[in-house]
């Protein structure tokens, strides 16, 4: 072997030894003594199923017995037309979460959880995007002005995983990053008590943008995925690569309270829940990958983990499938 192979090896050997060690002192984060679990709850998505609003989130608060809810005023739902506001939907849903004193993330802008992710009203489609931003500015004026004075809100969540272009970019098109900035500080300005967080993908996400623009940070974590090409499939990263992630993060930003904010616990599908047949459905999401998604998120180490899926859920048990549920409550039942 020549001196100069020997060297390479050698070089690549180091090389690999520092990296490792690197992402061995990265990867450490204390485990929680606790785990503080919530709950997405997500109104385009129970008329989607043909639920009833107030009886789900009622059987989520009363029979699961959720405390904190990551909600979304989605913007085709509170201005249906111009300068028309709707938010007796969004009233019902604050005044049962304020009764049991619970906690609410509150989603606000015009991309929010769910497909398409940028829910825009139909009446400003057509719009160009500077009249758009205007249209924003007054919604979001709106919205928070209303519901600043409740003692549920904990967060404002500006906007849903921004920085992720490669997902629904047809409907969302490219960021603008100044206007992301723009709607942060005035989301701050017309609410100085309160904190915006905002949220990148675990999966595909650098987190550099979401990180360094929020008082506070979160993440999804998906375990299983489907597409018509591959079939489902499951994500090669394992738990301690969000740590490594985080605590880079904390490295170049600083710390800020961080959370799990979108644990998907519910099948991946690419048309309406009730299109698909419930062998194909369980195929995709079921009690077994229940299991193995909460264990996997718990070596991720967040102490506060919000769940996906519990819509979902409460459609299967009213349709005699109540396994979901009942796993769902446990969770919340161990977390007491």
């Amino acid at each position: 072997m020549s001196k100069r192979i020997i060297y390479i090896l050698g070089t690549i050997s180091i090389v690999v030894l520092i990296i490792g060690i690197a992402l061995y002192f990265l990867a450490q984060k204390q485990s929680p003594q606790k785990i503080t679990y919530g709950m997405s709850f997500n109104v385009p998505y129970i008329q989607e199923l043909g639920l009833n609003q107030e009886e789900v989130l009622n059987a989520l608060i009363h029979d699961m017995g959720v405390r904190n809810f990551r909600m979304s005023a989605h913007w085709n739902l509170i201005e249906p037309e111009k300068d028309v506001y709707d938010f007796a939907w969004m009233d019902a849903d604050m005044k049962q979460v304020e009764a049991v004193h619970a906690n609410v993330i509150f989603g606000i802008g015009r991309r929010l959880p769910r497909w398409p992710e940028c829910h825009i009203p139909s009446w400003a489609q057509p719009l160009t995007w500077e009249e758009q931003k205007q249209e924003i500015r007054d919604y979001l004026k709106a919205v928070v002005t209303r519901y600043k004075d409740s003692p549920a809100i904990s967060y404002w969540q500006v906007e849903n995983e921004p920085y992720l272009e490669v997902f629904a970019n047809d409907h969302c098109g490219n960021l603008d990053e100044a206007f992301l900035e723009e709607e942060i500080a005035l989301v701050h300005s017309l609410d100085p008590s309160r904190p915006v967080l905002v949220t990148d993908s675990g999966n595909l996400g650098t987190w550099k943008g979401a990180y360094s623009h929020g008082d506070a940070f979160g993440t999804s974590v998906y375990v299983y995925f489907w597409n018509p090409e591959l079939g489902q499939f499951k994500t090669v990263l394992p738990p301690w690569f969000y740590r490594v992630k985080e605590n880079i993060m904390k490295l170049f930003y600083g710390k800020k309270e961080t959370f799990l904010i979108e644990l998907s616990l519910e099948p991946w599908l690419l048309e309406p829940v009730t299109n698909v047949p419930i062998e194909t459905q369980f195929s995709r999401m079921n009690a077994e990958k229940f299991d193995e998604i909460v264990a996997y998120a718990h070596a991720t180490r967040y102490d506060k983990q919000y769940l996906w899926g519990g819509e979902w859920w409460y459609w299967l048990k009213l349709h005699g499938y109540p396994e979901m549920w009942q796993k769902g409550k446990h969770i919340f039942d161990e977390a007491k």
